[in-house]
This record gives structure tokens, C-alpha cells and sequence, in this order.
């Protein structure tokens, strides 16, 4: 009898299982969170961006770019990574960009839903850091035209704000880019209104245990964030590589948004060569969520190493 029963349990499961479609429904909200030094580092995803780089990337064959891709299993377009970073630090919750929110339709704004993951609000962060005004990086800071940080302070490059923030500057860049001054002027236009954005220039320390390095090419303004605690470091680099498969292994390639590509690419090296031979831990904007790991070299160029899972950081 138990048998009989046993045997009628299993033929109703595979029967309901057989006839359930399979279906691969979204992701979880992203986040993930390290320690290092004092500090606790949570990467927030905001979305993945659909990246032809075959369409995008300069300096470099599409057969050179095919074939790199698909050594590592991809093709263009690549999904790109939408990624920003919370530091948390004894008396401050710092956020280093904010996703494209709004400003890419369906392929960011799920960074708010990270950050309640993650166990913060919107009005715990008490200062934001931009490495650029690029649409990917300043659409977060607001939703339906408000503050979504009502608390925080907006720190922003003055080169990046002087030129972004300038209509009169659209016809110095090419078509590609115009987009990203309305982006910039609609995100921090409340901030600016309430008076919570602060700019800087130059190497400098922006708060405790954070320090601006200029790195221009990607904007004339385009930042790094040191972040240093105990005797760790970690490299929030932005725009700094977008296609790690192929900007690793060929630096000099660069990208059709790069407002200067020579620059750019002199940037590129200097991260790459620094994050290597110092050890940093790197923050990358557009790397395979959660952007965090370590450089090492590998022949002529570099290979990423991911941050390892932790479940207890």
C-alpha cells in the first residue's frame, strides 16, 4: 500500500513538472558587500546595458574584437554592467555614482531596490561622489524630477560640471555624446537648486579617507576615487574600462564616448599600472556586476581577478 502511494506521489510530480514550462524569470536585486580595513564596501547593480562593442570600440580590428570576445564566451553586444559603490565608513555612508536610473529606460533604475536590499534608504547616504556626468552615472540621483538623496551632498569634478552643465558646449562634441547634457543638467538640477552639490579640482581630499585623482580623457572632468582604509586601497575608477575583455588584454583601445581618446587611453594605462603594481582593489563601473577585484598581469596586457564570495564579510 505505502508503495502504491509512493508510486502515485512521483507520477503526479512528474506529470505537473513536465508540463510546467521552464522559464528563466529576473535576477534578484544586485548587491554584495565586502569588508576592507574599517570600511564596508557594497556594490549595488543597476541595471545591465546592451554594448555593441563592435560598434563602439576604436583603435582595434572587429576581427581582433570577435575573437577576443569569444574566447571569454561573449559576442556583441555585451551586457554591460551598470555598477556603483557605497562606502561606509564610522560616521558617513558615501555612494560613488548612481546607475542611469530613468535616463535608460528598462536597463537601469534598480539600484533604489539594491539599496533596500543591501538595508539602507536613500536619506542615509550623506555624500555622493560622481566620477563624471554621463547619463550612466548621474541618472540615479533623481526620480519624477525630486532629490532621490535628500541628505546628501553631490561632490562633482568643477571641469566635468563647467562643461556638462553648459549648453554652449554641445557643438565641441560629437553626436554621440549631446544626449549627456540634458542627462547631467536634468539629475543635478534639484541638487544644484538646493544647494547640495560642491565641486573641487584637481588631486585633493574630498572626505576623510577619500581622495580625488584626476584622470581625464573619458570627460574633461572624469575622476578616480582613492579610497583608503588601514592599509587597504581600493580604485573607484568609473568610465575607466567598458569592455574588460578587450580593454585588458589591448589598452590603447578606446571608445566612441571618450571625449578625448588619447587622454583616455594615457588614463587607462596609469589605472592599470597603479591597480597592478599597488595591490588596489578596483570599483569598476562597467566589469561584470559586482565590478570588484583585483589587476594582475598577463603577457602584454592584464587580467581581471574577481573578488572571491564571502557570505560573512
Amino acid at each position: 500500500m505505502m508503495r502504491a502511494w509512493w508510486l502515485l506521489a512521483f507520477a503526479v510530480i512528474v506529470s505537473v513538472a513536465s508540463a510546467t514550462d521552464v522559464r528563466v524569470g529576473p535576477q534578484g536585486p544586485g548587491f554584495y558587500r565586502m569588508r576592507m580595513g574599517g570600511d564596508e564596501i557594497t556594490a549595488l547593480l543597476d541595471g545591465t546595458h546592451p554594448f555593441p562593442a563592435d560598434e563602439l570600440l576604436t583603435h582595434i580590428e572587429r576581427s581582433k574584437i570577435d575573437s577576443l570576445l569569444h574566447a571569454d564566451y561573449l559576442a556583441s553586444p555585451v551586457q554591460g554592467s551598470i555598477n556603483a559603490f557605497l562606502v561606509k565608513t564610522p560616521d558617513r555612508l558615501v555612494l560613488i555614482d548612481t546607475g542611469a536610473g530613468p535616463l535608460y529606460a528598462g536597463d537601469g533604475g534598480f539600484l533604489p531596490a539594491a539599496l533596500a536590499a543591501a538595508g539602507y534608504r536613500p536619506e542615509d547616504v550623506t555624500d555622493i561622489l560622481l566620477t563624471h556626468l554621463h547619463r550612466d552615472h548621474v541618472g540615479g540621483l533623481i526620480r519624477n524630477g525630486t532629490m532621490f538623496f535628500p541628505n546628501a551632498i553631490v561632490h562633482v569634478n568643477k571641469a566635468d560640471s563647467d562643461f556638462w552643465l553648459d549648453p554652449a558646449n554641445e557643438p565641441k562634441v560629437p553626436k554621440i555624446l549631446l544626449p549627456m547634457f540634458a542627462g547631467a543638467m536634468d539629475s543635478l538640477g534639484p541638487y544644484l537648486k538646493a544647494g547640495h552639490v560642491v565641486t573641487f579640482s584637481g588631486e585633493t581630499d574630498i572626505l576623510p579617507g577619500i581622495r580625488s585623482l584626476p584622470a581625464p580623457g573619458h570627460t574633461p572632468g572624469h575622476t578616480w576615487y582613492l579610497v583608503s582604509s588601514g592599509d587597504e586601497h581600493l580604485l573607484a575608477w568609473g568610465d575607466t574600462v567598458h569592455v574588460a575583455t578587450v580593454q585588458l588584454a589591448e589598452p590603447g583601445v578606446s571608445i566612441r564616448y571618450d571625449y578625448d581618446e588619447a587622454a583616455a587611453a594615457t588614463s587607462r594605462k596609469r589605472a592599470l599600472d597603479e591597480a597592478t603594481a599597488k595591490g588596489y582593489w578596483v570599483a569598476a563601473a562597467h566589469v561584470s556586476f559586482p565590478g570588484l577585484g583585483h589587476l594582475k598581469r598577463a603577457g602584454d596586457g592584464y587580467q581581471w581577478v574577481p573578488v572571491n564570495y564571502d557570505r560573512t564579510p
